[in-house]
């Protein structure tokens, strides 16, 4: 995933972006309305943003424990080699929600929804088989305050 975006959005597309990431879902001619311009004008803008890889895909925001997936962690995942080619790999556990290279102490960082600690604890047993993890070191989300998305502000 390239990117595509080099210019800047102006405030007119910031502000369909934060209306999007209220309601998604909403027409067109509301979401014109919210930003000053017609249907047709607001869906080119969108349009537009979709095409320069702005706005990277549209979802739905699910609580992660009514699907069975209430245990939350963060886990560092170090290693004796550059992870830089591994994303195939912690893509491979669908468990895995992100999997990020981060500098510091650790190699790469990645987010893990499962239903159970047992759970989690098979998901660590598959990092440690991906090649070049040397170790893990995973924390236990007790509470989440808030997640918020990217904001367009």
């Amino acid at each position: 995933m390239g990117m595509v975006h080099k210019e800047l959005v102006d405030d007119i597309d910031r502000a369909l972006i934060a209306e999007l990431q209220r309601d998604a879902g909403q027409a067109y001619a509301a979401l014109g309305k919210a930003v000053g311009l017609s249907a047709g004008a607001a869906h080119e803008r969108v349009r537009k943003l979709r095409e320069r890889g702005v706005i990277r895909h549209t979802t739905v925001d699910v609580d992660p424990a009514a699907l069975g997936r209430g245990v939350l962690a963060f886990v560092m995942v170090d290693s004796s080699a550059w992870m830089g080619d591994a994303a195939a790999s912690f893509a491979a556990i669908p468990e895995i929600q992100e999997a990020h290279i981060i500098a510091g102490a650790a190699s790469v960082l990645v987010k893990v929804r499962t239903a159970t600690t047992e759970e989690l604890q098979h998901v660590l047993r598959r990092l440690y088989a991906i090649e070049g993890v040397s170790g893990t070191q995973a924390t236990v989300v007790l509470e989440t305050f808030f997640e918020r998305p990217v904001s367009a502000d």
